[in-house]
């Protein structure tokens, strides 16, 4: 079987029978009566690959309107995932951000064979950094920049670990950016591409950069953790790359972390494992530009000394 490109697909198709979305490692059916949705799909996946109808499936996914007197005032849409609704209603110009968010949901609740931390993770020749980060961290804005920087996306959201390898298995899916990052992402990259933004979200504004088309054809290979660096922006500092103690390194990953407890010793001896195999940073930084700067000397550095 031949996987064709969603680009190809007619909107018709999509709002009567749906489409089977080939997202590595997950496939996820998405059905919805919603044009728009559509738009942000065609859009924000464009160099993904769908697959026959008598595809295994992993998540089935539907975002409708909810029925009642309110849809003509105030519409709202549900979603439902594999038949039940984990997630309230939403109004209807939410419905592709919510969307998003439930991909990401179907993968942190079920997908226990990684280890999962909330990452971004991008790789410069099959090495990867992960920058774990709380929101407010910059940690999208910087996973983006890096991204349109020659940086392969592994994840925005998901850093997939396997406890075995201690390798990191890419989950290649649209960059959320929220409010002042959007049009900073979009004027310092003209070449990136945004589904339209949605304001009023419980992140603000909310809008999601295409994948390129490298980090989507190399959506299977997976990558070996080389850096660990959590990041924070703050206008009024220099930048600064410090190096951390592996303790604290491996403190801090653990709280981002989502099932780490549920590995018991095994997650902690994991972690532990991936820090002693990775060097490990926090940045500081004011200026997309530097960082991006210091970012592309560790990958040259890395290069030279064929580590």
């Amino acid at each position: 079987m031949t996987p064709a490109r969603i680009a190809g697909i007619l909107p018709r198709d999509f709002l009567e029978d749906g489409v089977i979305l080939l997202a590595p490692p997950f496939v996820f059916r998405i059905r919805s009566p919603l044009p728009f949705v559509w738009d942000a799909i065609a859009s924000s996946y464009a160099d993904f690959s769908i697959l026959d109808d008598y595809a295994f499936v992993d998540f089935e996914l539907t975002i409708a309107p909810v029925n009642g007197l309110r849809r003509w005032v105030s519409p709202l849409v549900n979603m439902s995932i594999d038949g039940v609704f984990p997630f309230d209603a939403l109004p209807a110009s939410q419905a592709y951000p919510l969307l998003e968010w439930g991909m990401n949901w179907c993968v942190t609740s079920t997908a226990h064979h990684f280890l999962m931390c909330h990452s971004a993770v991008l790789a410069w020749n099959d090495l990867a950094v992960i920058l774990p980060a709380p929101p407010g961290s910059g940690k999208s804005t910087l996973c983006a920049a890096l991204t349109m920087s020659g940086w392969r996306l592994l994840s925005d959201e998901l850093a997939l670990l396997d406890p075995e390898s201690l390798m990191l298995s890419p989950f290649v899916r649209p960059v959320s950016l929220k409010n002042a990052s959007i049009e900073l992402i979009g004027q310092r990259f003209p070449a990136a591409d945004f589904t339209l933004p949605v304001k009023d979200t419980i992140k603000g504004e909310v809008a999601h950069m295409r994948p390129t088309t490298e980090s989507v054809l190399q959506s299977r290979t997976l990558a070996k953790p080389r850096w660990l660096i959590f990041p924070q922006y703050d206008k009024d500092v220099e930048l600064e790359l410090k190096p951390m103690q592996k303790a604290e390194a491996v403190v801090e990953l653990a709280k981002n972390a989502f099932n780490f407890r549920g590995f018991g010793a095994k997650g902690f001896s994991t972690l532990g494992a991936l820090v002693d195999s990775v060097d490990c940073y926090r940045l500081t930084y004011s200026s997309l530009d530097l960082a991006l700067a210091k970012f592309k000397e560790l990958g040259e550095e890395v290069c030279k000394t064929n580590v």
